[in-house]
């Protein structure tokens, strides 16, 4: 039974709170800020608290259950991280204090920027950037800085590799530069022929995703480091798998020469529903001069202050970025410290390895070697009898997972991307195997079962199509005749005034 929704409570007079009697002089607001007709719904305290915690219930999410969603590294989230970024000293600071009285917060950006540094292999980092995309953007005006201080107005293309995230080519237009994309080999590196062919005079630079989108660490990737630089261009590193290196490798020593950070994935926060988020830049000692400003560095006398580097490209953002996602990432990166991190993506990658070697029988493997922290199938093999991917995506639902990402990459059809993370016991591992094993037996056996889930959730299958393209965003029942309580008081007594 769909529980009532908060309108259809709504009774004449009910309030989930009680004002003291004013003691001040009544000041009736604006009528035109009252709009009473929105009907607001009238409700008391109980039942508008159990409204929406009957809705968080209905939410899938890290804290309910798996979440094995590719390209995207939702994992748990250690509750120490928000305890920390709860402290007064963090929470309660404003970024237009002087900087004397903030410099706990400062030292805290400064070492993190430090950490960051190391753990890439790059000099300098910016903090300021708010997600990876904004991240990549950053990169791109950098790019652009570099070339234009070398007078050389003719690089206007950017290469993207076709196993990139779909953010890199975006963010390369909204540069202003060419996207140009470059095909994979048949293991799913980048085609070093074809890069080759590629690269010349007019190349800004190549965007690389390592991991890239198939969770393949790109086989030739020094090699592909030397040809773009020879062709005069630079190698930008999109860090949003950077969960699979940490502690393995150092992409800096590998040639990036710019590489952004996505905090909320790699280093734990939590980034549902689109936020928050945080992208840090880190660049050679060459680039640093463009970084974004204002950055945080320490005098000899252990003094904090913010600089603008002598060329940046300026803000990127307001103030000095989101830093309660440096807080938890910094609370992260402390607590496990470096062995912690390798740990971490030798865990990821064993997870993903595990999975795949549990379910290659069971779905097409487009490319048939180890993995890193995430690993794609084929459902080619179910759609030859009328299943889809998204068909057993859907079915995933009945099993109490949450779906894998679907037709992503695009070079790979009927796509299953699956990232199961590090956090994620073996148990959890076992029971989606079996879900999925499970779901293929039923492709053969029982097709119409898995194209017409989900059976048992919340709500059955829903018109995908429609949904996109006419949202239905706000509630469209009976209007109630009626304003609110409070309307009525501030007209009643505009017209008293009168």
């Amino acid at each position: 039974m769909t529980e009532p929704l908060i309108f259809e409570l709504s009774s004449p007079g009910r309030m989930g709170c009680t004002l003291p009697q004013c003691d001040v002089p009544e000041a009736p607001l604006p009528e035109e800020v009252l709009r009473g007709e929105l009907g607001l719904p009238e409700v008391t305290e109980v039942e508008i608290t159990r409204h929406f915690v009957n809705l968080s219930q209905l939410n899938h999410g890290v804290d309910v259950g798996f979440y094995p969603l590719g390209s995207c590294t939702m994992k748990y989230n250690p509750k120490v991280n928000e305890e920390v970024a709860k402290l007064p000293g963090f929470a309660h600071i404003h970024p237009y204090q002087d900087e004397s009285t903030v410099q706990g917060a400062m030292l805290l950006m400064y070492e993190l920027q430090e950490f960051l540094a190391e753990i890439a292999g790059l000099p300098a980092v910016a903090l300021q950037p708010a997600a990876g995309a904004h991240g990549e953007f950053t990169g791109m005006l950098i790019m652009r800085a570099y070339h234009q201080s070398r007078g050389q107005t003719r690089r206007t293309r950017v290469l993207i590799p076709d196993s990139a995230h779909g953010t890199n080519p975006a963010t390369s237009a909204m540069g202003g530069y060419q996207v140009v994309e470059v095909k994979s080999d048949s293991r799913g590196n980048v085609d070093l022929a074809e890069l080759r062919r590629l690269a010349d005079d007019t190349v800004v630079g190549l965007m690389l995703t390592n991991p890239n989108t198939l969770g393949l660490f790109d086989e030739h990737v020094q090699e592909i480091a030397d040809v773009v630089h020879k062709a005069g261009g630079l190698l930008y590193g999109d860090g949003a798998n950077l969960n699979a290196c940490l502690g393995v490798v150092k992409l800096g020593e590998l040639g990036f020469d710019i590489l952004h950070y996505n905090l909320h994935k790699t280093f734990s926060t939590p980034h549902g529903g689109g936020g928050p988020g945080s992208g840090p830049v880190a660049v050679t000692r060459q680039l640093a001069k463009f970084l974004p400003g204002p950055i945080v560095r320490m005098s000899r006398s252990g003094r904090l202050s913010f600089y603008m580097p002598p060329r940046t490209v300026g803000r990127v953002k307001t103030f000095y970025g989101n830093f309660g996602v440096m807080v938890r990432a910094y609370t992260y990166i402390r607590m496990l410290g470096p062995e912690g991190l390798r740990q971490v993506s030798e865990n990821a990658v064993l997870n993903a390895n595990y999975l795949m070697a549990r379910l290659r029988e069971a779905f097409d493997l487009p490319y048939d070697r180890e993995c890193k922290h995430e690993f794609v199938l084929a459902g080619t093999r179910q759609a030859k009898k009328g299943v889809r991917t998204l068909d057993m995506a859907k079915r995933l639902m009945d099993f109490g997972y949450h779906p894998p990402t679907v037709y992503f990459p695009l070079i790979v059809p009927e796509c299953l991307m699956i990232e199961p993370t590090e956090t994620e016991s073996l148990r959890t591992l076992d029971g989606f195997a079996e879900a999925m094993l499970q779901i293929a037996n039923e492709a053969e056996t029982d097709p119409e079962k898995v194209k017409t889930a989900p059976h048992n959730t919340r709500f059955g299958r829903l018109d995908e199509v429609t949904a996109a393209r006419e949202p239905v965003l706000r509630w469209k029942g009976e209007k109630p005749n009626r304003v609110g309580r409070f309307a009525r008081f501030y007209r009643r007594a505009r017209r008293e005034r009168r």
